[in-house]
């Protein structure tokens, strides 16, 4: 057996041709990048930026769509209501042409009707044929006695009456038609005028009955 020797520690081995500076374990140093913290890259900065640019194309062109999307439904409710328009207007135009030529067939039972021929079979057919045009909104109009009004009447003879204050209709030759507020015929009257003077002479009297009332009376003798 081998006798150790007191007194005397034992070495590390150490390399030849090293010194004993490098057998004596380092401390460890303090990590400098982990206490400043961790540092972003600049690809991850560059990538960020062009998202953000390419998310603002995006917003762009969907702002872009969008008016486009809201221009065309616009266009698209003007042309419904113009169509709609236009519709109405050509069923207006082709119902006051069929009336108009049956306004001829409407005199024949109007003239029947005024001097009692309007009887059996004829009578029923008449009065369906009415009907069926009073459905389609025609309207008769024209009465005797009303004012003259030329937007709606045709004067076709002209005369005076003492009885009258203004142009009046005092006779109905032909009714007049229309539908709804278009005239599809003018009503066809005789017209009458108050006497040439009447109202002159009217102003006359008055005034002389107001002398007299001033002076008194008419004078006796």
């Amino acid at each position: 057996m081998t006798e150790e020797t007191p007194g005397f520690d034992e070495k590390p081995d150490v390399p030849s041709g090293a010194t004993p500076e490098d057998a004596t374990p380092k401390a460890a140093e303090p990590d400098s990048e982990k206490e400043s913290g961790p540092a972003a890259p600049a690809g991850d900065v560059q990538q960020d930026v062009a998202l953000t640019a390419q998310l603002d194309q995006v917003r762009m062109a969907l702002t872009e769509r969008t008016a486009d999307l809201q221009r065309l439904q616009a266009e698209y409710q003007n042309y419904r209501r113009r169509v709609e328009r236009d519709r109405v207007t050509v069923k207006e135009i082709a119902v006051a042409s069929l009336l108009t030529e049956l306004l001829p067939t409407l005199d024949d039972v109007g003239r029947a009707r005024e001097h009692g021929e309007l009887l059996g079979g004829f009578k029923s057919v008449a009065e369906s044929l009415e009907t069926a045009v009073a459905k389609m909104g025609l309207q008769q109009f024209g009465k005797e006695g009303e004012p003259f009004d030329p937007t709606i009447h045709e004067a076709l003879m002209h005369s005076y009456a003492p009885d009258v204050t203004e142009t009046t209709c005092v006779a109905i030759l032909q009714p007049g038609y229309r539908i709804g507020e278009r005239t599809i015929r003018p009503a066809r009257v005789a017209v009458a005028e108050p006497q040439p003077g009447a109202g002159k002479s009217d102003e006359a009297d008055s005034s002389a009955q107001a002398s007299d009332e001033e002076s008194g009376g008419p004078d006796e003798g």
